[in-house]
């Protein structure tokens, strides 16, 4: 008798502790598929984050790292979102830009509210850093982790920026 092969896919949930709390972060097989400042609703197993993620993240906060190696997927969004959602990539680390210019950033310079709907579904924000969008006007606008923790993220970025250019 042949053995049964599985093909569904092993999903589970490490933590992090950072300067902002308790991050969680959401895997499937080992490509982070999520980022939460919150408990996932998902009825997911603890398991271990690959050490690469952890020592990305702690760089990130106590060292300034700027980008990620780190394996991530998207398995939740449209085309429209990810497009967004990628393009992120392109803000430098302690800078932020605007919705609109993101939307013009993608090609389409008359969505910015649409921009501003799929970040505030953004599964991996830091890795994919919409903190760094802000209104206009020079006002944060949304985040997903709450306008405190977008503060917190963006103050670090730029004090950290500061010292390394001192």
């Amino acid at each position: 008798m042949k053995e049964k092969r599985s093909s569904s896919t092993e999903s589970y949930f490490d933590t992090i502790e950072s300067n902002i709390g308790t991050i969680y972060l959401l895997f499937t097989d080992n490509a982070l598929r999520g980022l939460d400042f919150t408990r996932p609703d998902e009825n997911l197993r603890k398991g271990e984050a690959p050490p690469l993620v952890k020592k990305e993240l702690l760089e990130y906060f106590q060292r300034g790292r700027a980008s990620f190696t780190a394996k991530i997927i998207l398995l939740k969004g449209t085309d429209f979102e990810k497009m967004v959602w990628l393009a992120l990539r392109e803000i430098p680390y302690g800078e932020t830009r605007t919705y609109k210019w993101l939307a013009e950033k993608i090609g389409r310079p008359a969505a910015f509210r649409a921009v501003g709907q799929a970040l505030s579904r953004n599964p991996l924000p830091i890795f994919l850093p919409c903190h760094r969008v802000i209104e206009s006007d020079g006002s944060l606008g949304g985040y997903s982790g709450g306008t405190d923790i977008k503060r917190r993220l963006l103050d670090m970025e730029y004090y950290v920026r500061l010292e390394k250019k001192g």
